[in-house]
């Protein structure tokens, strides 16, 4: 990661953490509505790369356990896709195929995103963050390659009681206490803060978002130009494709291989028949049908697969089957979001905390803690999706 990026990322952990470090309650709540709307504008994975280095510099700082954070923020930028029709890949593929604009988005969905945002916070709050505010933590990385195995938090020196970072070993980083002075380049942040700003505009502007991701890259390609072997400052797009993990990448590839593979064999048409078939004329009944495949399925598959799966079936409903296209869109846009919390592998930010949480060794975020809590909210999730739709279909029958 560049200098500069790292500097970016500890002005905003440290304009956190000093603004409500008192707090720990707070603080966790901060962090998680910042992330959450963050995760409505940009890519829920770009969102979970920024900001959990951020949640562990905070929680570094003030020797508090990380992972109530990780799993608030991990859980609620899910949630967060529902907002917009740019909040995430599956949205953008929804919107441009149905014609779906923010507004429907805004007007349809907002209700569900505000109540179960704040009651997923609560409930976290509550059973996840109040058993660990009172208990001091420390991360011990114990890598068996490394002879000595270093410790994440920085340690007092009780000799004069002054804190001492500790020199990196292995695999592991250590990040800047907030008492240390951070070395700011404040022109470039606030460049890339204007480059941000202008990126969204665009998002909501230019409905082909192809072009608003080009766009934006070429914003912040020439944002943040490095300097070559002759001092120039000279844009240049390798220099980031270096640092990208690729292993997420090829992950992802996997799960699209195998549902082409599930489309040759013929289990995506045995599914498309099936609810084709269903005798189902009462449109609530159907939408329910709808929320609980998606979801369950993007637990397993991820969201983009299953929204090319289910795209063709939709389509079908309405044209053939003379379905209203709104009440069948809400659910599926519902259960494609709220279902990649089922399970790490449906969500490529959820894949992220665990990778980036290993690697800064908080070990209470792993793959079964996460399968637990997160497949609990989802089912949370889903359920209050139910019920927003017999609010919706029963007492705004023309909505």
């Amino acid at each position: 990661m560049p200098e500069h990026a790292e500097t970016i990322d500890a002005k905003i952990a440290k304009f956190i953490v000093m603004s409500t470090r008192t707090n720990i309650r707070l603080m966790f709540y901060l962090i998680c509505i910042v992330s959450t709307l963050s995760a409505s504008i940009l890519e829920d994975i770009s969102v979970a790369i920024i900001f959990i280095p951020i949640i562990i510099f905070a929680c570094q700082e003030i020797e508090v356990n990380p992972s109530p954070f990780l799993f608030g923020m991990t859980i609620c930028i899910n949630l967060a896709s529902t907002l917009t029709p740019f909040g995430s890949a599956e949205n953008v593929i929804i919107a441009q195929e149905f014609g779906l604009t923010l507004t429907f988005f805004l007007s349809n969905l907002s209700i569900y995103f505000v109540i179960t945002t704040a009651l997923t916070l609560i409930l976290l709050d509550k059973f996840v963050l109040q058993k660990s505010i009172k208990n001091k933590w420390q991360a011990d990385c114990k890598d068996p390659a490394v002879p000595n195995h270093t410790v994440l938090l920085n340690k007092s020196d009780a000799s004069n009681n002054l804190v001492v970072p500790i020199k990196p070993i292995g695999r592991v980083d250590v990040l800047i206490p907030l008492s240390e002075e951070i070395p700011a380049n404040k022109i470039l942040f606030w460049k890339n803060l204007v480059g941000l700003l202008i990126f969204t505009a665009i998002l909501f502007f230019i409905h082909e978002i192809h072009v608003a991701g080009m766009l934006g890259l070429l914003i912040f390609v020439f944002l943040n130009a490095e300097k070559n072997e002759k001092g120039v400052y000279q844009p240049k797009l390798s220099n980031f494709l270096r640092r990208v993990d690729y292993k997420l990448i090829y992950f992802f590839i996997c799960l699209f291989v195998l549902v082409y593979l599930m489309d040759v064999n013929g289990t995506i048409l045995i599914l498309e028949n099936f609810i084709e078939t269903m005798p189902l004329d009462n449109i609530f009944m159907l939408s329910i049908v709808i929320i609980l495949l998606t979801s369950i399925l993007s637990g397993f598959l991820d969201n983009v697969p299953v929204t090319i799966i289910f795209i063709p079936i939709i389509n079908i409903l309405v044209t053939g089957g003379g379905f209203a296209e709104t009440p069948l869109l809400i659910p599926f846009i519902l259960g494609i979001n709220v279902g990649g919390n089922f399970l790490p592998q449906g969500s490529a930010a959820d894949m992220m905390t665990l990778e980036l949480s290993q690697k800064h060794c908080v070990e209470e975020v792993n793959y079964k803690s996460l399968t637990k809590l997160g497949g609990t909210f989802a089912l949370l999730h889903v359920v209050l999706g139910i019920g927003y739709l017999a609010f919706l279909i029963y007492v705004f029958p023309g909505f």
